[in-house]
């Protein structure tokens, strides 16, 4: 997370994005956040991933939203600009409310999803989630043909008791598992609305728990918020 307001960092250098998430030789990341300043929003999220490629980061928005309120850009409430147009969100007993944009378009594949949550999302339900090799099967999906030119994001998702599910993702542009992927767990809980499971829908990932709650009128899907905290690790310097 890297506050940008005043227009330092060189955002043409893809290589500098890849070297500061380096987890050997930067500062190790799936992602780099930029915040900057907007003429008519709080603030812009921009980010990339670890290949310099752009796309929505769900939990990174949530992330940026507790950086921006912590640098005193905002307070409680916000609206900010993300790669796919503008986006509000509240913070509310720790944790994050961010609305998301609404989703019509989804395809079934076979008895999988592609779902597009501001990212495209490939979405395989399994028994157990937590035996599969995801970088190996992710792969295989994200470089198939269809897929292997734009890409897409890869969820491995078992069914739990309690209107939950457990979630695990291959993301494009890491090219490997991700502890938690805030798309991805909104696209998962999209397609569990549509095997008929109702708002909202827990989602346990590696990296923690995270909720999603959202209206359904057939199977347009409005008012989507993706809910859970974001906090502070560390800060520091690194010379460029």
């Amino acid at each position: 997370m890297i506050d940008n307001r005043d227009g330092e960092f060189n955002k043409s250098d893809l290589s500098l994005i890849a070297m500061l998430c380096d987890r050997r030789f930067g500062i190790g990341a799936d992602g780099v956040i930029l915040i900057e300043n907007h003429a008519e929003l709080d603030f812009e999220m921009i980010y990339y991933n670890p290949d310099g490629s752009q796309s929505l980061c769900g939990n990174g928005s949530r992330c940026a939203v507790m950086f921006a309120r912590s640098l005193g850009i905002i307070q409680d409430d916000t609206e900010f600009l993300a790669i796919d147009g503008p986006h509000e969100a509240f913070i509310a007993d720790g944790d994050v409310h961010l609305l998301m944009n609404d989703v019509a378009e989804h395809e079934l594949i076979g008895d999988d999803f592609l779902i597009n949550t501001g990212s495209p999302h490939y979405i395989k339900y399994i028994p157990n989630a937590h035996d599969i090799d995801v970088v190996q099967n992710g792969r295989a999906i994200r470089y198939s043909d269809r897929f292997k030119e734009e890409g897409v994001n890869v969820n491995f998702i078992e069914e739990c008791p309690n209107n939950s599910l457990v979630i695990r993702t291959y993301e494009r542009g890491v090219e490997n598992e991700t502890l938690s992927c805030g798309t991805g767990c909104t696209a998962a809980a999209l397609s569990f609305a549509l095997k008929g499971a109702e708002s909202p829908i827990r989602l346990n990932a590696v990296g923690g728990e995270l909720q999603v709650s959202f209206n359904q009128e057939d199977n347009i899907f409005k008012d989507i918020y993706l809910i859970g905290p974001a906090e502070k690790v560390f800060e520091g310097v690194i010379e460029l």
